[in-house]
């Protein structure tokens, strides 16, 4: 049976990554050495590195004076780091949910921490709209998309302060003017690579302000000197992101990319909101096209575990929504095709006439 990988992170890859990596695994670059065991700084690597940057630069148009980096630690490590180098005195953060409540919190222990505006209150159903940045804020943060409530910003936001964006779930699904941000960062588990591997777009003359002395390796400019080789990066995460991002441009681009995450949010929202059984959980305005969480309508509460049950036996894995939600979500990232999609909303349709 067919599988459906609808996993929020580590997710779904592209074949021709998943099968390119298990190849150099065995035998990178015919060295008769695995991907596993050679050296980062062996010479053949380094132009694996200088592809994957190259690649990041022309998919998203990132202007001169920015770097890519390859790092450690996740997006909840970039949490402290991004205060570190940026926050002097006081910072805004925008409170979207879980993951932007907890770069939040790592930024108190650095200074001043505004939240400007929070959907708390709603259990993160919307994104706010209606809020001020503060003027001497040190930078602005946001995090673009919310994969836990299946909402996500979709514009790139003009801010009178520099802009920082957590991108972990939806980098690449769009295209994005990189120029309106001093830092966008991410876990690249979601549409780009294994677990293991942080990306890091930043702006260069964007560092040393601030007064603080930073640890070398919590310091964004040790990375940029080193080119994201002051210590060991994740060499195989960095090897499968460079194979998606060659599948990204072999596909035609972040805006081939976009009008499929598009469609095929379409298709499952549209099932969505048609079903007599289901009902979406994000306000409609800011419906993600990467997360798409949905409940059962509130007479129908007591199917929830006859539908999860009834789906993953058609082969649909990965659709149990957040603790925090309850629910399912379908996790629609880059890699997943349509017929994923096709295949859960049959299986809703089937569900709903035996109900």
């Amino acid at each position: 049976m067919k599988k459906h990988n609808f996993n929020a992170g580590p997710s779904i890859l592209p074949q021709s990554t998943i099968e390119n990596t298990a190849k150099a695994i065995l035998d990178f670059n015919g060295s008769g050495l695995s991907l596993m065991e050679i050296s980062h700084r062996a010479k053949d690597f380094q132009p694996v590195v200088d592809e994957a940057v190259a690649l990041f630069k022309e998919l998203l148009n990132i202007p001169e004076g920015y770097s890519v980096l390859f790092l450690g630690g996740g997006a909840s490590l970039e949490f402290c780091m991004v205060p570190f180098n940026f926050l002097e005195k006081k910072a805004a953060y925008l409170n979207t949910g879980v993951w932007a409540k907890k770069a939040m919190k790592e930024a108190k222990a650095f200074g001043e921490v505004v939240e400007v505006a929070s959907s708390a209150d709603a259990n993160y159903t919307f994104v706010p709209k209606d809020y001020t940045i503060p003027a001497d804020a040190d930078y602005f943060h946001i995090t673009t998309n919310n994969t836990i409530y299946g909402t996500e910003i979709r514009t790139d936001i003009d801010s009178p302060v520099p802009l920082i964006a957590d991108a972990s779930s939806d980098i690449f699904s769009r295209p994005m003017d990189v120029s309106k941000y001093v830092m966008i960062y991410g876990g690249a588990q979601k549409n780009l690579a294994p677990a293991g591997l942080t990306f890091v777009i930043i702006k260069n003359d964007a560092l040393g302000k601030v007064s603080r002395y930073i640890p070398t390796m919590l310091n964004y400019q040790t990375h940029i000197d080193n080119g994201s080789m002051f210590n060991t990066p994740p060499v195989v995460p960095i090897y499968a992101a460079l194979q998606t991002l060659r599948w990204i441009k072999e596909q035609g681009g972040v805006k081939e990319m976009e009008r499929r995450a598009i469609e095929k949010a379409d298709l499952l929202y549209n099932e969505i909101d048609r079903n007599k059984l289901f009902v979406g959980t994000a306000n409609k305005e800011d419906r993600s096209l990467m997360n798409i969480c949905f409940v059962m309508k509130d007479e129908y509460k007591d199917l929830e575990a006859d539908f999860m049950k009834f789906a993953t036996e058609r082969g649909m894995v990965g659709i149990k929504g957040h603790r925090s939600v309850g629910g399912f979500r379908a996790s629609c990232y880059n890699a997943l095709p349509k017929e994923s999609v096709e295949a859960l909303v049959a299986c809703m349709q089937e569900f709903e006439k035996q109900h």
